[in-house]
Protein backbone atom coordinates (compact mmCIF):
# COMPACT_ATOMS: atom_id res chain seq x y z
CA UNK A 1 0.00 0.00 0.00
CA UNK A 2 1.44 3.22 -1.14
CA UNK A 3 0.55 6.09 1.77
CA UNK A 4 -0.90 9.46 0.37
CA UNK A 5 2.52 11.28 1.82
CA UNK A 6 5.26 8.88 0.41
CA UNK A 7 7.80 11.04 -1.26
CA UNK A 8 6.98 13.80 0.47
CA UNK A 9 10.18 15.28 2.87
CA UNK A 10 9.19 17.47 5.72
CA UNK A 11 12.34 19.07 7.92
CA UNK A 12 10.49 20.19 10.95
CA UNK A 13 11.52 22.35 13.48
CA UNK A 14 9.55 22.88 15.48
CA UNK A 15 9.22 21.83 19.18
CA UNK A 16 6.77 20.66 22.08
CA UNK A 17 3.24 22.22 20.67
CA UNK A 18 2.02 22.37 18.28
CA UNK A 19 4.00 21.86 15.45
CA UNK A 20 5.19 18.39 16.08
CA UNK A 21 1.32 17.30 16.35
CA UNK A 22 0.99 17.97 12.95
CA UNK A 23 3.94 17.01 11.51
CA UNK A 24 3.25 13.66 13.42
CA UNK A 25 -0.24 13.43 11.40
CA UNK A 26 1.69 13.74 7.86
CA UNK A 27 3.95 11.06 9.29
CA UNK A 28 1.18 8.61 9.85
CA UNK A 29 0.48 9.23 5.86
CA UNK A 30 4.02 7.95 4.72
CA UNK A 31 5.96 11.60 4.93
CA UNK A 32 9.71 11.42 5.91
CA UNK A 33 9.58 14.37 8.58
CA UNK A 34 12.96 15.19 9.91
CA UNK A 35 12.78 16.38 12.81
CA UNK A 36 16.26 19.13 13.32
CA UNK A 37 17.17 19.75 16.33
CA UNK A 38 19.57 21.75 18.12
CA UNK A 39 22.81 19.75 19.41
CA UNK A 40 21.19 19.47 23.20
CA UNK A 41 17.86 17.97 21.86
CA UNK A 42 14.89 19.76 21.69
CA UNK A 43 12.98 21.14 24.87
CA UNK A 44 10.19 18.87 24.00
CA UNK A 45 12.21 15.96 24.86
CA UNK A 46 12.61 16.71 28.53
CA UNK A 47 9.78 18.85 29.45
CA UNK A 48 7.85 17.19 32.50
CA UNK A 49 6.34 14.32 32.78
CA UNK A 50 9.17 12.64 32.08
CA UNK A 51 8.86 8.40 31.05
CA UNK A 52 12.11 6.77 31.07
CA UNK A 53 14.83 9.05 29.45
CA UNK A 54 12.02 11.71 27.53
CA UNK A 55 9.23 13.48 28.01
CA UNK A 56 5.72 11.74 27.97
CA UNK A 57 5.02 14.43 25.57
CA UNK A 58 7.23 13.95 23.47
CA UNK A 59 6.06 10.47 22.94
CA UNK A 60 2.77 12.21 22.43
CA UNK A 61 3.53 13.72 19.53
CA UNK A 62 7.01 12.51 17.78
CA UNK A 63 6.00 9.06 16.38
CA UNK A 64 7.52 7.70 12.94
CA UNK A 65 10.07 10.86 12.72
CA UNK A 66 13.72 10.88 12.26
CA UNK A 67 16.21 13.17 14.25
CA UNK A 68 19.11 15.23 13.28
CA UNK A 69 20.72 17.23 15.23
CA UNK A 70 22.84 20.60 13.62
CA UNK A 71 23.89 23.88 15.01
CA UNK A 72 22.14 26.87 13.07
CA UNK A 73 24.31 29.56 14.66
CA UNK A 74 27.49 28.30 13.25
CA UNK A 75 28.10 29.12 9.55
CA UNK A 76 28.82 25.52 8.41
CA UNK A 77 25.13 24.20 10.06
CA UNK A 78 23.56 26.85 8.11
CA UNK A 79 25.20 25.70 5.10
CA UNK A 80 24.44 21.88 6.01
CA UNK A 81 20.07 23.31 6.29
CA UNK A 82 21.06 24.69 3.27
CA UNK A 83 21.72 21.71 1.03
CA UNK A 84 19.19 19.76 3.03
CA UNK A 85 16.45 22.44 2.32
CA UNK A 86 17.00 21.59 -1.22
CA UNK A 87 15.91 17.81 -1.16
CA UNK A 88 13.13 18.78 1.15
CA UNK A 89 9.41 19.48 0.03
CA UNK A 90 8.39 21.58 3.49
CA UNK A 91 10.14 23.52 6.17
CA UNK A 92 8.25 23.72 9.46
CA UNK A 93 9.71 26.39 11.65
CA UNK A 94 7.74 27.60 15.10
CA UNK A 95 10.22 30.23 15.98
CA UNK A 96 9.19 33.69 16.79
CA UNK A 97 9.08 35.86 13.97
CA UNK A 98 12.34 37.47 12.63
CA UNK A 99 14.44 34.61 14.04
CA UNK A 100 15.08 32.52 10.56
CA UNK A 101 15.57 35.33 8.89
CA UNK A 102 18.27 36.92 11.36
CA UNK A 103 19.65 33.20 11.01
CA UNK A 104 19.50 33.93 7.02
CA UNK A 105 17.42 30.60 6.69
CA UNK A 106 13.91 32.60 6.36
CA UNK A 107 11.56 32.00 3.51
CA UNK A 108 12.90 34.19 1.02
CA UNK A 109 16.24 32.88 1.47
CA UNK A 110 15.56 29.75 0.88
CA UNK A 111 13.31 29.59 -2.14
CA UNK A 112 16.33 30.97 -4.01
CA UNK A 113 17.79 28.01 -4.13
CA UNK A 114 14.54 25.52 -4.08
CA UNK A 115 11.51 27.55 -5.37
CA UNK A 116 9.00 24.55 -4.84
CA UNK A 117 10.03 24.49 -1.26
CA UNK A 118 6.74 25.45 1.19
CA UNK A 119 7.58 26.94 4.34
CA UNK A 120 5.23 26.98 7.08
CA UNK A 121 6.07 29.26 10.06
CA UNK A 122 3.43 28.80 12.93
CA UNK A 123 3.36 31.43 15.67
CA UNK A 124 1.34 32.77 18.19
CA UNK A 125 -0.04 36.22 16.33
CA UNK A 126 1.02 36.00 13.25
CA UNK A 127 4.13 37.44 11.12
CA UNK A 128 1.80 40.99 11.07
CA UNK A 129 0.41 42.92 13.37
CA UNK A 130 1.17 45.01 16.39
CA UNK A 131 1.23 41.46 18.83
CA UNK A 132 3.05 39.83 16.28
CA UNK A 133 6.17 39.88 18.31
CA UNK A 134 4.69 39.23 21.52
CA UNK A 135 5.45 36.01 23.74
CA UNK A 136 2.30 34.02 24.48
CA UNK A 137 0.55 30.59 25.21
CA UNK A 138 -2.65 29.23 24.67
CA UNK A 139 -4.31 30.75 26.95
CA UNK A 140 -3.19 33.92 26.11
CA UNK A 141 -4.32 33.37 22.31
CA UNK A 142 -7.49 31.92 23.25
CA UNK A 143 -8.27 35.17 25.30
CA UNK A 144 -7.47 37.76 22.72
CA UNK A 145 -9.47 35.31 20.35
CA UNK A 146 -12.44 36.01 22.27
CA UNK A 147 -12.94 32.38 23.59
CA UNK A 148 -11.67 32.46 27.33
CA UNK A 149 -14.11 35.15 27.62
CA UNK A 150 -16.92 33.08 26.55
CA UNK A 151 -15.91 30.01 28.43
CA UNK A 152 -16.87 29.27 31.74
CA UNK A 153 -19.90 30.30 34.51
CA UNK A 154 -21.47 33.40 34.46
CA UNK A 155 -19.63 34.80 37.34
CA UNK A 156 -15.98 33.69 36.02
CA UNK A 157 -13.91 32.93 32.90
CA UNK A 158 -12.47 29.41 32.76
CA UNK A 159 -9.13 27.88 31.63
CA UNK A 160 -9.98 25.21 28.50
CA UNK A 161 -8.96 21.31 29.81
CA UNK A 162 -7.40 21.03 26.06
CA UNK A 163 -4.92 22.92 24.29
CA UNK A 164 -7.28 24.55 21.46
CA UNK A 165 -5.00 27.01 19.94
CA UNK A 166 -2.05 25.33 20.07
CA UNK A 167 -3.71 22.11 18.83
CA UNK A 168 -6.46 23.10 16.74
CA UNK A 169 -5.99 26.55 16.22
CA UNK A 170 -1.81 25.61 15.16
CA UNK A 171 -1.56 22.39 14.19
CA UNK A 172 -4.59 21.30 12.32
CA UNK A 173 -4.45 24.50 10.72
CA UNK A 174 -1.06 24.30 9.53
CA UNK A 175 -1.83 20.98 8.25
CA UNK A 176 -4.43 22.09 6.15
CA UNK A 177 -1.64 24.74 5.00
CA UNK A 178 0.84 22.89 4.19
CA UNK A 179 -1.77 20.30 2.16
CA UNK A 180 -3.16 23.19 0.40
CA UNK A 181 0.30 24.59 -0.37
CA UNK A 182 1.41 20.76 -1.95
CA UNK A 183 -1.71 20.55 -3.91
CA UNK A 184 -0.90 23.97 -5.36
CA UNK A 185 2.35 23.38 -6.52
CA UNK A 186 1.10 20.64 -8.03
CA UNK A 187 -0.50 22.77 -10.82
CA UNK A 188 1.80 25.87 -10.36
CA UNK A 189 5.21 23.99 -9.77
CA UNK A 190 5.79 27.18 -7.24
CA UNK A 191 5.93 26.65 -3.35
CA UNK A 192 4.88 29.15 -1.24
CA UNK A 193 5.14 30.94 2.35
CA UNK A 194 2.23 29.57 4.56
CA UNK A 195 1.67 31.59 7.41
CA UNK A 196 -0.26 30.17 10.40
CA UNK A 197 -1.01 31.94 13.87
CA UNK A 198 -2.43 30.17 16.68
CA UNK A 199 -4.63 32.78 17.67
CA UNK A 200 -6.29 32.81 14.09
CA UNK A 201 -6.97 29.28 14.19
CA UNK A 202 -8.68 29.69 17.49
CA UNK A 203 -10.49 32.69 16.05
CA UNK A 204 -11.90 30.73 13.01
CA UNK A 205 -13.89 28.68 15.81
CA UNK A 206 -15.63 31.15 16.38
CA UNK A 207 -18.10 30.64 13.56
CA UNK A 208 -22.00 30.38 15.38
CA UNK A 209 -20.64 32.01 18.02
CA UNK A 210 -20.27 35.34 16.39
CA UNK A 211 -23.53 33.92 14.36
CA UNK A 212 -25.36 34.16 17.35
CA UNK A 213 -23.90 37.66 18.57
CA UNK A 214 -25.03 39.45 15.14
CA UNK A 215 -28.45 36.66 15.76
CA UNK A 216 -29.26 37.92 18.95
CA UNK A 217 -27.95 41.30 18.52
CA UNK A 218 -25.87 41.46 22.33
CA UNK A 219 -23.11 40.28 23.30
CA UNK A 220 -23.62 36.65 24.41
CA UNK A 221 -23.32 36.06 28.43
CA UNK A 222 -20.80 33.33 29.37
CA UNK A 223 -22.81 30.31 30.95
CA UNK A 224 -26.35 31.84 29.88
CA UNK A 225 -26.56 30.75 26.15
CA UNK A 226 -28.02 27.85 24.60
CA UNK A 227 -24.75 25.72 24.35
CA UNK A 228 -22.84 27.49 27.37
CA UNK A 229 -25.01 26.23 30.09
CA UNK A 230 -28.19 28.30 29.90
CA UNK A 231 -30.32 26.11 29.28
CA UNK A 232 -31.56 22.51 30.67
CA UNK A 233 -31.40 20.66 27.49
CA UNK A 234 -27.88 21.62 26.81
CA UNK A 235 -26.48 20.78 30.46
CA UNK A 236 -23.87 18.82 32.67
CA UNK A 237 -25.59 17.58 35.50
CA UNK A 238 -23.98 16.11 38.98
CA UNK A 239 -25.14 12.70 39.88
CA UNK A 240 -25.54 10.42 43.13
CA UNK A 241 -21.82 9.29 42.97
CA UNK A 242 -20.05 12.92 42.45
CA UNK A 243 -19.71 11.87 39.09
CA UNK A 244 -21.70 13.79 35.72
CA UNK A 245 -23.32 13.07 33.15
CA UNK A 246 -24.26 15.29 29.75
CA UNK A 247 -27.38 16.20 27.78
CA UNK A 248 -27.24 17.58 24.73
CA UNK A 249 -30.77 17.24 23.64
CA UNK A 250 -31.34 20.60 21.31
CA UNK A 251 -33.40 19.10 18.86
CA UNK A 252 -36.82 19.00 20.59
CA UNK A 253 -37.60 15.53 20.06
CA UNK A 254 -34.92 14.56 22.08
CA UNK A 255 -35.64 17.29 24.71
CA UNK A 256 -38.97 15.53 24.80
CA UNK A 257 -38.02 12.14 25.24
CA UNK A 258 -35.78 13.28 28.01
CA UNK A 259 -38.48 15.36 30.05
CA UNK A 260 -41.05 12.27 29.29
CA UNK A 261 -38.40 9.99 30.90
CA UNK A 262 -37.89 11.24 34.09
CA UNK A 263 -41.89 11.84 34.65
CA UNK A 264 -41.52 15.53 33.61
CA UNK A 265 -43.58 15.96 30.05
CA UNK A 266 -44.50 19.44 31.56
CA UNK A 267 -41.43 20.80 30.97
CA UNK A 268 -41.38 19.92 26.89
CA UNK A 269 -43.17 23.64 26.05
CA UNK A 270 -40.38 25.55 27.57
CA UNK A 271 -37.44 24.27 26.08
CA UNK A 272 -36.64 27.95 24.91
CA UNK A 273 -38.22 29.91 27.63
CA UNK A 274 -35.58 31.93 29.18
CA UNK A 275 -37.59 32.54 32.15
CA UNK A 276 -38.43 29.23 33.19
CA UNK A 277 -34.70 27.98 32.99
CA UNK A 278 -33.82 28.70 36.33
CA UNK A 279 -36.58 26.15 37.64
CA UNK A 280 -36.42 23.87 35.07
CA UNK A 281 -32.39 23.25 36.17
CA UNK A 282 -33.11 24.03 39.73
CA UNK A 283 -35.67 20.90 39.89
CA UNK A 284 -33.78 18.24 36.86
CA UNK A 285 -30.35 19.03 38.63
CA UNK A 286 -32.27 17.45 41.89
CA UNK A 287 -33.71 14.71 39.85
CA UNK A 288 -30.36 13.87 38.54
CA UNK A 289 -28.49 13.77 41.66
CA UNK A 290 -30.95 11.12 42.64
CA UNK A 291 -28.94 8.32 40.62
CA UNK A 292 -25.61 7.22 39.91
CA UNK A 293 -23.68 7.83 36.89
CA UNK A 294 -24.05 4.01 35.80
CA UNK A 295 -27.81 3.94 37.58
CA UNK A 296 -28.46 6.86 34.95
CA UNK A 297 -26.68 5.39 31.95
CA UNK A 298 -28.51 1.67 31.61
CA UNK A 299 -32.04 4.10 32.73
CA UNK A 300 -31.61 5.80 29.31
CA UNK A 301 -29.66 3.07 27.59
CA UNK A 302 -32.75 2.41 24.92
CA UNK A 303 -33.11 6.26 24.68
CA UNK A 304 -31.97 8.30 22.19
CA UNK A 305 -32.02 11.43 23.43
CA UNK A 306 -28.17 12.43 22.68
CA UNK A 307 -27.29 11.56 26.45
CA UNK A 308 -23.79 10.44 27.52
CA UNK A 309 -21.49 9.81 30.62
CA UNK A 310 -18.65 12.29 30.80
CA UNK A 311 -15.43 10.36 31.52
CA UNK A 312 -12.56 10.35 32.96
CA UNK A 313 -9.51 9.76 30.40
CA UNK A 314 -9.29 6.10 31.98
CA UNK A 315 -12.49 5.44 31.14
CA UNK A 316 -12.61 7.12 27.60
CA UNK A 317 -9.56 4.61 26.68
CA UNK A 318 -11.89 1.83 27.70
CA UNK A 319 -14.72 2.81 26.11
CA UNK A 320 -15.95 0.46 23.01
CA UNK A 321 -16.45 3.39 20.49
CA UNK A 322 -12.61 4.70 21.39
CA UNK A 323 -11.82 1.16 20.70
CA UNK A 324 -13.30 0.26 17.33
CA UNK A 325 -12.19 3.23 16.01
CA UNK A 326 -8.49 2.86 16.98
CA UNK A 327 -8.47 6.59 18.48
CA UNK A 328 -5.89 5.05 21.27
CA UNK A 329 -2.71 3.08 20.98
CA UNK A 330 -1.22 1.65 24.44
CA UNK A 331 2.70 1.77 24.42
CA UNK A 332 3.26 -0.68 27.27
CA UNK A 333 6.33 -0.95 29.37
CA UNK A 334 7.32 2.21 27.48
CA UNK A 335 11.40 2.91 27.41
CA UNK A 336 11.60 -0.38 29.62
CA UNK A 337 9.84 2.25 32.32
CA UNK A 338 7.63 -0.04 33.52
CA UNK A 339 4.83 2.39 32.71
CA UNK A 340 2.22 2.30 30.00
CA UNK A 341 1.25 4.98 28.19
CA UNK A 342 -1.27 6.04 25.92
CA UNK A 343 -1.16 7.69 22.70
CA UNK A 344 -3.71 8.96 20.27
CA UNK A 345 -4.68 7.23 16.85
CA UNK A 346 -5.20 9.34 13.85
CA UNK A 347 -8.51 10.82 13.33
CA UNK A 348 -8.59 11.08 9.79
CA UNK A 349 -9.98 7.61 8.66
CA UNK A 350 -9.23 6.70 4.78
CA UNK A 351 -10.76 3.86 3.00
CA UNK A 352 -8.15 3.06 0.60
CA UNK A 353 -5.01 4.66 2.26
CA UNK A 354 -5.40 4.66 6.09
CA UNK A 355 -3.09 6.19 8.25
CA UNK A 356 -0.29 3.97 9.45
CA UNK A 357 0.71 4.34 13.08
CA UNK A 358 4.37 3.44 14.20
CA UNK A 359 5.36 3.66 17.72
CA UNK A 360 9.29 4.21 17.14
CA UNK A 361 10.73 7.12 18.31
CA UNK A 362 14.09 8.96 17.32
CA UNK A 363 16.80 9.33 19.67
CA UNK A 364 18.64 12.94 19.46
CA UNK A 365 20.86 12.94 16.39
CA UNK A 366 19.96 8.97 15.39
CA UNK A 367 19.65 9.83 11.84
CA UNK A 368 21.89 12.54 11.07
CA UNK A 369 24.57 9.87 9.72
CA UNK A 370 22.10 8.72 7.36
CA UNK A 371 20.51 11.84 6.12
CA UNK A 372 24.12 14.21 5.78
CA UNK A 373 25.68 10.39 3.71
CA UNK A 374 22.41 10.90 1.29
CA UNK A 375 23.80 14.75 0.99
CA UNK A 376 27.32 13.31 -0.26
CA UNK A 377 28.93 13.23 2.82
CA UNK A 378 31.63 11.12 3.92
CA UNK A 379 32.43 9.32 6.81
CA UNK A 380 34.75 11.44 7.57
CA UNK A 381 33.89 14.60 6.81
CA UNK A 382 30.72 13.52 9.23
CA UNK A 383 33.06 12.92 11.76
CA UNK A 384 34.94 15.91 11.57
CA UNK A 385 31.54 18.23 11.78
CA UNK A 386 31.11 16.36 15.03
CA UNK A 387 34.15 16.99 16.07
CA UNK A 388 33.45 20.45 15.80
CA UNK A 389 30.29 20.84 17.20
CA UNK A 390 28.19 21.46 14.12
CA UNK A 391 26.22 18.39 14.28
CA UNK A 392 25.19 15.87 16.76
Amino acid sequence: MTLPLEGIRILDLTMYLPGPFGTQMLADFGAEVIKVEELGGEWGRKVYPVVGEKSALFYAVNRGKKSIAINLKSDQGKELFKQLCMTADVVVEQFRPGVMDRLGLGYQELKKENSRLIYCSISGYGHSGPLQYAAGHDLNYLSIAGITGLTGSSEHPELSGVQIADLAGGSLVAVISMLLALQAREKTGQGQYCDVAMMDGALSLLVYSLAEWSGIERLPHRGKEILTGGYACYQVYKTADDRFVSLGAVEYKFWQGFCERIGRPDYGPYQWDFSRQEEILSDIRQIMAGKTQQEWVEFFAADDICFTPVLTLEEMCEHPQVKERKMVFILEDLAGSGKNMAITGSPIKLSDTPAVIKPVYPELGEHTDDVLSQLGYSLEDITRLKEEKVIA
